[in-house]
């Protein structure tokens, strides 16, 4: 095979590096990348179904790919939306243009699929219900020559009440921690500085005997690199994760534990399994083990019945906290899932009240960054421009600065001002 490849991801982390995985594939068959979909001889849209939004997005994005795409280009759509078997089947019966529909179990067989469309001219709608091959891709072409992402485990047994993550990403499977640590040592032999971890809730990750935390022991091998970790659920955050965090020479002194809710009743209805109370001791606990601990969190607005009270009871937490950083969004329903049947709140309540959580926010990492002023940072730096470098803290601040460095190192550097939630700040000489 030779030609050219176009590929649109949508959604979390996940998606990315799953992207980075066809990517893989594709090039290793001949092809290579182009960033105009008119150039591509292969197109693939990795989808996403988080929220409603994305759906709509990938819709609307399709009308155009069909307008530009160059006649015998295969079009491809997979990942979690089409994971969901009507979704599939009406994608498949609208838009007759689409050649290849599959989820999110088969990504890695479609150079296979490509194959078989090309010599039957037949379009191929295939959506497996679970996980039939657990070979791990090991082609990835990466979107970034500092940090890569690394699968430990996919799926989630969780089950809350407003996320289909389950549904399309199936139960957890751990990956064998040999192969983990040879994946990460082999990055870390191509120059690579920070490494993320990656699954739908990490501290549950289990394999042979070995738990999260002795990855990370393992993991903390005296190399100089950056090690996260993405997502962690709070039900599950440990004294033992805290004090990981403090010892360890690699880790990133940055937290997401996502909270979703400061109501109790809220965080109930959405089967989280920890109470608000739980919630904050779990932040004593780790800012205990780790003074200078960096979070960040989702919340969620507008869950089905959350009251006035239950937001403020959010707004209450995040005051306390008080998170480097917050994702916020407003809950958006999602066919099949149990908050779907739940009464629904008013689109304008929603509105009115993530603004507010927002303004909140805002003055929370303002206030952050303004108090990192004359501290020395350790930096780790991403891009250059104009001869300004760019990068992030150990705590997973911003910081801009000045002065001798280079991309993909690690730079000491003083904070001399903040805006917003972004720092400046020179190298120390």
């Amino acid at each position: 095979m030779n030609g050219k490849y176009h590929i649109h991801t949508y959604g979390c982390q996940m998606n990315v590096h799953e992207s980075e995985k066809i990517a893989g594939l594709l090039s290793s068959r001949g092809f290579s990348s182009c960033d105009e979909v008119s150039e591509a001889d292969v197109i693939v849209m990795n989808t996403c179904c988080v929220r409603e939004t994305a759906e709509t997005k990938v819709l609307g994005h399709l009308g155009r790919i069909k307008s530009q795409k160059k006649k015998g280009a295969v079009l491809i759509v997979c990942g979690c939306m089409t994971q969901q078997k009507a979704v599939a089947e009406m994608l498949f019966k609208r838009c007759p243009f689409v050649d290849i529909i599959l989820g999110t179990f088969n990504q890695r067989s479609v150079i296979e699929y490509i194959d078989t469309f090309l010599a039957t001219g037949k379009r191929i709608v295939d959506i497996w219900d679970g996980d039939r091959d657990t070979n791990e891709v090991s082609c990835a072409v990466r979107d970034d020559n500092i940090n890569a992402w690394v699968n430990i485990m996919y799926g989630c047994n969780n089950f809350c009440t407003y996320c289909i993550v389950p549904y399309v990403r199936g139960r957890e499977r751990s990956r064998p921690i040999d192969e983990i640590v040879a994946e990460v040592n082999g990055l870390l032999d191509k120059g690579y500085k920070q490494i993320t971890l990656l699954g739908q809730n990490v501290n549950s990750y289990d394999c042979g005997g070995k738990n999260f935390i002795d990855l990370l022991k393992i993991l903390d091998c005296g190399r100089e690199y950056r090690l996260k970790f993405m997502t962690s659920h709070p039900k599950d955050f440990s004294v033992e994760l805290a004090e990981e965090i403090a010892n360890s020479k690699v880790l990133s002194h940055n937290l997401h534990l996502p909270v979703q809710a400061g109501s109790n009743s809220v965080l109930k209805a959405m089967n989280r399994h920890y109470t608000r109370e739980q919630y904050l001791d779990k932040i004593k606990a780790v800012r205990d083990a780790v003074p200078d601990i960096g979070l960040s969190s989702d919340v969620m607005v507008g869950f089905p019945t959350e009251t006035e009270e239950d937001f403020i009871e959010t707004l209450d937490l995040v005051e306390k906290v008080k998170y480097n950083n917050l994702f916020m969004f407003i809950y958006s329903r999602r066919s099949g899932t149990p908050a779907d049947k739940m009464p629904q709140i008013d689109y304008k309540t929603k509105q009115e009240r993530i603004s507010r959580l927002i303004k909140t926010q805002f003055e929370i990492s303002k206030n952050i960054a303004l108090s990192f002023v004359g501290c020395e940072l350790t930096v780790l730096t991403s891009e250059q421009k104009n001869g300004v470098f760019y990068g992030k803290a150990q705590n997973e601040l911003a910081v801009s600065f000045t002065g001798e460095a280079a991309v993909g190192q690690f730079t000491k550097v003083k904070i001399t001002s903040a805006k917003n939630a972004n720092l400046t700040g020179e190298v120390v000489r």
